[in-house]
């Protein structure tokens, strides 16, 4: 019996197995509102197979977009547009749905990958002044963040406060709070970006108190029966930066506030760091996590194979696995894995008729709208 595809809770949220979609920014959105693009990423997506489908970084204001393609939950337009995608979506899908709420701090205003993804500064078309814990620019060169007043790391909490009961009204089962990849809230916690002398700035306890009362707010703003962890950065790859040690203090810290899980992955605070890349290379941070606190804990970077992640599972170093670049490569990545592992997986019935018949045993689906 696979491992992988055994059933998972997080907190009250049930999946069918343990393959999670990783979110993945698709810088198609206008004014932070999807559009026909999304419904096609998402829908297809959504009938991938998979335990949870989360979607992308999800602006908590149009200052903490990462571009100005980024996807939004600030305003009425960007929660009336995700409601007609998960409307679509759960038409034809079973698969249980999160958002990954973020700001992107001083890593916003920059252009798509595929324009360089360079920043865009403030006085050229599209770009904006950005904001971070201090003034202390992403690379050398680019424009310098405006540090939060006390006013302003007020208002970024009503931001999310705000995103976390649009995500309420909206049905989604549970909220993500983007912590890593050098965004705002890992920001906070890195001595690289962190130049604060008040209590928000120096000791670890300091720098890690805005991310944890972003999450207590958030925590309280959305509904108790549905989950909400953080997704961290457990090392900035980079000599005097955030490191594991500090990572699993504040995943403690987290799970004493009700985080239900975390989702482990590594690095984006700085371009001096040095990743040591290799086939599932941030695992052993999962691992080491997961034993030291207790909390259910997601898995991901390259992670490509079945078998992968099924040792992953089995073995105990992770208890879900998050797939980000591989699926969107190969969409129906679980069916596949589920014919090698000889497990199920769902599908629509309109898809059934191409189940290879060596694995009759291969798809499960909704008969009149259920399971």
């Amino acid at each position: 019996m696979s491992h992988l595809f055994q059933p998972l809770r997080i907190g009250s949220l049930e999946l069918d197995n343990r393959i999670i979609i990783a979110p993945m920014c698709q810088y198609s959105s206008r004014d932070g509102v999807p559009g026909d693009w999304h419904m096609m990423h998402l829908g297809n997506l959504s009938l991938s197979g998979a335990g949870l489908l989360i979607l992308e970084a999800t602006a908590v204001s149009a200052v903490g977009r990462i571009s100005p393609g980024d996807l939004g939950l600030y305003s009425d337009a960007c929660e009336e547009a995700i409601g007609k995608i998960l409307t679509a979506i759960r038409a034809h899908s079973p698969m249980p749905i999160a958002v990954q709420m973020g700001h992107a701090g001083r890593k916003a205003s920059s252009r798509a990958p595929w324009k360089g993804g360079t920043q865009i500064t403030p006085g050229e078309e599209d770009g904006w002044q950005t904001e971070g814990p201090s003034d202390v620019p992403h690379s050398e060169g680019e424009a310098a963040p405006t540090a939060l007043d006390a006013a302003g790391l007020q208002r970024v909490r009503d931001e999310f406060v705000a995103c976390a009961k649009r995500a309420a009204r909206l049905g989604i089962d549970a909220i993500e709070l983007h912590g890593a990849h050098g965004y705002l809230l890992h920001q906070f916690l890195s001595p690289l970006a962190n130049k604060r002398t008040d209590e928000y700035g120096g000791s670890l306890e300091n720098r890690m108190r805005f991310p944890l009362e972003i999450f207590e707010a958030v925590r309280a703003a959305f509904p108790a029966d549905r989950p909400v962890w953080m997704r961290v950065s457990a090392t900035d790859w980079v000599d005097g930066g955030w490191d594991l040690e500090s990572t699993i203090t504040y995943a403690h810290a987290l799970k004493a506030r009700g985080a239900t899980a975390i989702h482990v992955s590594t690095g984006g605070v700085s371009p001096k760091q040095q990743i040591q890349l290799g086939a599932g290379y941030q695992v052993p941070f999962a691992e080491r996590v997961k034993a030291e606190t207790g909390l259910t804990t997601i898995a991901v970077g390259l992670i490509t194979e079945a078998e992968q992640a099924e040792e992953i599972i089995a073995s105990g170093k992770a208890d879900a696995i998050a797939l980000a670049r591989g699926i969107l490569y190969d969409p129906r990545w679980p069916w596949h894995a589920a014919a090698k592992l000889g497990a199920e997986v769902f599908a629509p019935p309109q898809y059934f008729r191409c189940q290879p018949r060596e694995f009759k045993a291969l798809f499960k689906g909704l008969v009149h709208g259920q399971r």
